[in-house]
């Protein structure tokens, strides 16, 4: 597998210097400060990132405090109240996206997030926390149990919620698959336990070389690879 020096060399060249680099790659995003939201933040990002999963990202980011109004702020405890009629009208609202099937997410992982802090063997009183402890060696872990516990948190839209409230994690984007087929790492099914577990020994092997984030990381792999070769300047 290539080293990180290499990685970040190439990255760098493709972007006019390793100064124009890291400010590219950010600041390092702090679990330590997950930890710190209410949980209401939480299923607030959860259930933008499924909305805007297949539609409009500014479309929903525009009606999104209607979301929160409608929702009571996304507070757990008022939204598992919700009866199924009042979530059929709510879904029925032009202020919101009329998409019944995605509202009855909202619920269904606010009952995944409170059965969690809730359960005879859980550590934490909250899942900001329960998210914030969670090892970065084992993202694709995190991943799987949103998948699993939560309703359409599977795929790409439980790792870029993650990423939406702090959570350091790396993303699969289209350059950063292309990289990891191009150098042969995987070879099946992105999605499959096989090519993700591959990725985050990739991932894991290069923190252990760097004094990165995962986040950072995966703009490093991003950078260093396909089309996006242009080189930014700032002043």
């Amino acid at each position: 597998m290539e080293k990180f020096d290499s990685l970040y060399q190439r990255a760098a060249e493709r972007k006019g210097g390793a100064a124009i680099l890291n400010l590219l790659l950010g600041d390092n995003q702090q679990d330590h400060l997950v930890a710190k939201l209410g949980d209401d933040r939480i299923l607030s990002a959860f259930s933008k990132k499924i909305f805007q999963s297949g539609f409009v990202w500014r479309v929903v980011e525009n009606k999104w405090p209607n979301f929160e109004e409608m929702f009571f702020n996304f507070d757990l405890a008022k939204v598992l109240m919700m009866p199924e009629e009042m979530q059929e009208r709510k879904a029925a609202d032009a202020r919101i996206i009329r998409n019944f099937n995605k509202v009855k997410t909202i619920q269904a992982n606010a009952h995944m997030m409170f059965d969690e802090i809730h359960s005879d063997n859980s550590q934490h009183d909250s899942f900001a926390k329960f998210i914030a402890a969670w090892p970065s060696n084992d993202m694709i872990g995190l991943w799987d149990y949103l998948k699993k516990k939560g309703q359409r948190l599977g795929g790409n839209t439980g790792p870029y919620a993650l990423r939406a409230i702090g959570k350091d994690t790396f993303l699969l984007t289209r350059d950063i698959e292309a990289y990891f087929r191009a150098n042969k790492i995987i070879d099946g099914g992105l999605q499959s336990k096989k090519s993700l577990v591959a990725i985050q020994n990739a991932f894991n092997q290069w923190q252990s070389e760097s004094d990165l984030s995962l986040s950072q990381l995966s703009r490093l792999v991003a950078y260093a690879t396909g089309n996006n070769n242009v080189q930014v300047e700032f002043d």
